[in-house]
């Protein structure tokens, strides 16, 4: 037996043990080619199998088989992967978004939320896996997978194939450059908590002024390998300050009163944003599923994936419910900011997260860097013998971009509901649904396209109409807040 270019076993001369009774028939060079089954039919044959070999090699493609990781992660070290990139400051605004939507529609649509981002993450992990075995690549990134998926989609979505990688890139920069924003607030606002009994005086903004040289040291880090320890003292700390948080919440009964089931209407885009940006770890999806050993276990019906969001759909919804009913309209845009005796604990949790997601910051900023400077400015400047100062440059700017915004809108809670409602109902709800539609486009007939379009143009047109309202509810509050 042999082996084939393809990998496929053949018999030694390549042709099954069968006789061939066909007649002898004479070539064009006037020799006998059908005697013994030996000739143009035994080559026939032999064409014939060798497509065989190749379509079957085709069609078995599995990306999963020919992916090659340098440091896989296993499915435990996935789903820590995945909790940590969801717990952020996120889960501490929970409990003022329950505020906003009452208790009772915060539960039911929490829920309801992270069942649609479960649903489609799922549908966006297949249909990049669909992608990789018709183009037969091992992996695609997110903007990747929709310029695939745009090019093989209807015809009239055809042409925008290739402007989708700039739209899903400028979407991934404004949600983790707007984290960044987030999380200097977030700092400055538990220093000043904690510190405020020693300098009552010093506004908010003195605080991030004083963070920022440090913000941009860290940022210079090239590596993320350097900041991995960084990271998992961050996640530590981040674990047990929510321990402590809890401790805050139920240490006295609890009581409904002045407590509302149902929220102001005008005020739900405002928890829509926030549970959005709480909830939605699409950003970090696509890698943990393409660094994974065994990658089938990451959409399994008990995988990494329901699991993971099945955690932090109840972690969000419990810190959410239980802050709100503890704190009630009084809750900050942090819950940090809440706590109170006894003061040594609240103090040592705030300055503790504030050290954390100090550390966090370099890795939602190491996106928008990589971005914008690998894919548009640093092929640019192949032949520049400053190439390495322009980048430190890009990296100074990105930081100094985010603390302006934050010091010039220090609104936590308004920060995370207008980043939330802007960019994650379009990257966790509208693209995927958009990418799944394209990719199975001419895989189904005429009645199961009619029914995957109409469930995909539901999500695409519910994030539409959260991505304008929340928008425009967190700007209206933003400039209300200058008055």
């Amino acid at each position: 037996m042999s082996h084939d270019n393809f990998g496929f076993t053949s018999s030694s001369d390549g042709l099954d043990t069968k006789k061939w009774s066909t007649p002898a028939k004479i070539n064009q060079n006037g020799y006998d080619s059908g005697h013994n089954g030996n000739g143009v039919y035994v080559l026939e044959l032999e064409d014939q199998k060798k497509k065989k070999s190749v379509q079957e090699y085709e069609e078995e493609y599995n990306p999963y088989d020919h992916r090659v990781v340098q440091h896989p992660t296993t499915t435990f070290e996935t789903l820590l992967h995945l909790l940590k990139g969801s717990l952020g400051t996120g889960i501490l605004a929970m409990p003022k978004a329950f505020h906003h939507s009452g208790y009772a529609v915060g539960i039911v649509a929490t829920i309801i939320i992270g069942l649609l981002c479960t649903y489609c993450i799922r549908i966006l992990v297949t249909s990049q896996y669909e992608l990789c075995k018709r183009k037969k690549v091992p992996s695609l990134t997110y903007p990747a997978t929709a310029e695939a998926a745009l090019s093989v989609g209807p015809a009239p979505l055809r042409r925008f194939s290739r402007a989708s990688v700039h739209v899903i890139n400028v979407f991934l920069m404004i949600y983790q450059l707007g984290s960044c924003c987030v999380y200097t607030v977030f700092i400055g606002r538990n220093l000043k908590t904690a510190l405020e009994d020693y300098f009552p005086d010093v506004d908010v903004r003195l605080y991030m002024l004083i963070i920022l040289l440090p913000l941009i040291l860290v940022n210079w880090i090239r590596n993320l390998k350097f900041l991995a320890p960084c990271s998992t003292v961050a996640t530590g700390i981040t674990f047990a300050s929510f321990g402590i948080i809890l401790y805050y919440i139920f240490r006295e009964p609890l009581s409904f009163d002045h407590r509302e089931p149902i929220g102001k209407v005008a005020d739900f885009p405002l928890y829509f944003g926030t549970v959005l940006f709480a909830l939605e770890a699409i950003g970090v999806i696509m890698p943990l599923e393409n660094e994974m050993k065994k990658p089938k276990s990451f959409i399994k019906t008990f995988g990494v994936l329901n699991f993971g969001m099945g955690c932090i759909v109840v972690l969000y919804t419990s810190l959410g419910f239980f802050g709100y009913i503890r704190y009630g309209a009084a809750v900050d845009g942090t819950i940090t900011v809440n706590l109170t005796e006894p003061m040594v604990l609240a103090k040592c949790v705030q300055i503790l997260l504030a050290i954390a997601i100090f550390f966090t910051h370099p890795i939602q900023c190491y996106v928008p860097i990589d971005i914008i400077w690998n894919e548009y400015i640093a092929p640019k400047l192949e032949k520049n013998s400053y190439k390495l100062l322009w980048e430190y440059v890009v990296r100074t700017s990105l930081v100094l971009l985010t603390f302006l915004l934050a010091i010039a809108i220090p609104q936590l809670d308004l920060f995370i509901s207008l980043f939330g409602a802007l960019c994650l109902s379009g990257l966790g709800l509208g693209f995927p649904a958009i990418i799944q539609t394209c990719t199975m486009w001419n895989a189904y007939g005429r009645t199961g396209k009619i029914l995957m379009v109409a469930k995909n143009m539901s999500l695409v047109l519910f994030g539409l109409l959260g991505l304008i309202v929340g928008t425009y509810t967190s700007l209206r509050e933003i400039i209300n807040s200058f008055s």
